[in-house]
């Protein structure tokens, strides 16, 4: 997040929902920035389009240095998404729409409709007390919640989930009992207890895996035979962020996103930041800068 300091005069001085942007505003932006003509952007995958840059993933060089979130300043490039925080909503409540609330937002968007349904989530990272929290307020009519940590399944039941699953217990969900899983723990032990939870025309989505791990074990007739869905969510497109926004802005209160940011730090103790990230385990740490 970062507060406007000054706006180019080619830019149409508007957020992408249409409202007028203005020195002194607190905004947040994609991650990305990608050519919004490209065939990739016109099929919703904005994140994976042409010319991709994507924001605190780039090499800092002496002639393009300011785009990273550890800095003081960062200049957003043409394409990406840029959206005014309402007032009200505290900063550090409203930091991790992006990523984390915009990708889990893309994971509702590919599950489709939620109303009524039964829902699992493996993970309850950020990402998964996020998805918990949308799912319900998506109309889910059951949330479950399955981790090896206790600690962690004590936070998903204040963000809405109706049930917890200790697999660190031995624990397991009963099989063809949900309809849609979403696994944000990129275990595949998770996704594949996912599948086998899936009753007939179920589907996964699958979030959590970004990095290697070894291949998972799955039942090919099973999936056929149970009409299931197997759907990847890798980012965010741009109506992902519009809509975390959205629900954030509905959300602030109801569901403890202030407790998500449990220690900050300023931008000269960045190093002691991740320190802290690292021992503690926290949802999110947060670096604050000039204020």
């Amino acid at each position: 997040m970062g507060r406007v300091i000054a706006i180019d005069e080619q830019h149409a001085g508007r957020d992408h929902a249409g409202l007028p942007l203005g020195v002194g505003d607190i905004v947040t932006w994609s991650i990305f920035a990608s050519d919004a003509n490209c065939q990739l952007s016109r099929q919703g995958m904005p994140q994976k389009g042409d010319n991709l840059f994507k924001y605190g993933h780039a090499l800092l060089t002496e002639e393009d240095a300011f785009h990273g979130g550890l800095a003081e300043y960062c200049i957003l490039r043409p394409y990406t998404v840029i959206l005014k925080v309402p007032e009200g909503i505290p900063i550090p409540v409203a930091a991790p729409i992006n990523c984390a609330i915009a990708t889990v937002a893309g994971a509702l968007r590919m599950a489709r409709d939620i109303q009524g349904k039964r829902v699992l989530i493996t993970g309850m990272g950020l990402l998964g007390v996020a998805c918990a929290a949308m799912c319900k307020d998506a109309g889910a009519c059951q949330v479950i919640a399955a981790d090896v940590s206790d600690r962690r399944l004590s936070q998903a039941m204040l963000f809405g989930a109706d049930a917890v699953v200790y697999l660190s217990r031995g624990e397991r969900i009963p099989p063809a009992t949900v309809d849609i899983a979403f696994d944000m723990s990129g275990s595949p032990q998770a996704m594949e207890m996912g599948l086998e939870t899936l009753s007939y025309g179920g589907t996964a989505i699958w979030v959590g895996a970004v990095f290697g791990d070894r291949k998972l074990a799955m039942d090919a007739e099973s999936i056929v035979r149970r009409l299931l869905t197997i759907r990847g969510l890798h980012n965010y497109n741009y109506e992902d962020i519009q809509y975390a926004l959205d629900f954030m802005t509905r959300n602030t209160l109801k569901y403890p996103f202030s407790s998500v940011v449990e220690k900050e730090f300023p931008l000269s103790q960045a190093q002691q930041a991740f320190e802290y990230a690292i021992s503690h385990k926290p949802l999110r740490v947060g670096i604050r800068i000039g204020e």
